[in-house]
C-alpha cells in the first residue's frame, strides 16, 4: 500500500467521523460505556440480537462437534470390537490420571494474562450492565431455538 493510499484511507475516516449519520450511530465520543451513547431499549435490543445470535451459533457448533466427537467414539469402539484396533486401557488410564494430577498442580493460581482479562471482564459488564443482560438474554433464547 503506498503512501498516497494510505492518506486516502485516513482522509474517508476523517470524513466519516465528521458526517451526522456517524455520530448517530456511534456517539460523539470515540470512549466510554456504551450507557452513556444509547438508550436502555438500544442497548436491550442490540445485547438481545447479539446475544441470540451468539447463542444460535453456539447451539449450532455444539450439536456438530458433539455428533463428531461421539461418532469418532463410535467407530473407535466398533474398530476396537471388531478387531482392527487393539486399545491399552491400563496406558490410557495412566496418561488420564497423569494430566489429572498436571491440571491440579496448574489451576492452584491463574495466571496474570488471566486475573487481567477477567478485570477487564468484570469492568465491563459494571459499566454496560443494560447491554450484558440483554445479551445473555437473547443469548438463551439463542440456544433454545
Amino acid at each position: 500500500m503506498s503512501n498516497e493510499e494510505t492518506f486516502d484511507v485516513m482522509d474517508l475516516a476523517e470524513y466519516a467521523k465528521k458526517q451526522r449519520w456517524w455520530n448517530k450511530v456511534f456517539g460523539k465520543k470515540n470512549s466510554g460505556p456504551i450507557a452513556e451513547k444509547y438508550s436502555v431499549a438500544t442497548q436491550l435490543a442490540i445485547g438481545g440480537v447479539t446475544g441470540w445470535c451468539a447463542g444460535y451459533l453456539f447451539q449450532k457448533v455444539g450439536k456438530l462437534a458433539a455428533s463428531a466427537v461421539g461418532g469418532g467414539f463410535f467407530l473407535l469402539q466398533i474398530a476396537n470390537h471388531t478387531g482392527y484396533i487393539k486399545v491399552d486401557w491400563k496406558r490410557v488410564e495412566r496418561d488420564v490420571n497423569k494430566a489429572k494430577k498436571q491440571l491440579k498442580l496448574n489451576t492452584e493460581k491463574p495466571p496474570q494474562e488471566v486475573r487481567t482479562k477477567i478485570d477487564e471482564v468484570q469492568t465491563f459488564v459494571k459499566n454496560n450492565i443494560v447491554l450484558t443482560g440483554g445479551f445473555a438474554g437473547g443469548f438463551l433464547l439463542g440456544l433454545a431455538s
